[in-house]
């Protein structure tokens, strides 16, 4: 089965960086669009950014410039490097990646279990 496990997170300072990983299994890593979401506290799930099996990135508009999504077919791995953290970057950030159903057309979604990142001085 799928599985998308994340790591990297923790508690930074304003200003400061973290590199978030997510290893995933039971795909064929290299055909699929990959992403980051985040959920903050009483918030919906909102979208970071996503990258395509051709390495197409596409960003919340409120993160261009900050953060930078990045994946290596070798290991099936996809990052996530967050640059100039601020307050309002704390959150729970998953994986996501998903499958086209064929001839529905549906789309079935894979989620991680989440890593909470804290930004805080």
């Amino acid at each position: 089965q799928v599985q998308l496990v994340e790591s990297g997170g923790g508690l930074v300072q304003p200003g400061g960086s973290l590199r978030l990983s997510c290893a995933a299994s039971g795909i064929a890593f290299s055909l699929n669009t990959m992403g980051w979401y985040r959920q903050a506290p009483g918030k919906e799930r909102e979208l970071v950014a996503t990258i395509t099996s051709v390495r197409t990135t596409v960003y919340a508009d409120s993160l261009k410039g900050r953060f930078t999504i990045s994946r290596d077919n070798a290991k099936n791995t996809v990052y996530l490097q967050m640059n100039s953290l601020k307050p309002e970057d704390t959150a729970v950030y998953y994986c996501n990646t998903y499958k086209i159903v064929p001839v529905s057309g549906g789309r079935v979604d894979y989620w991680g279990q989440g890593t909470q990142v804290t930004v805080s001085s």
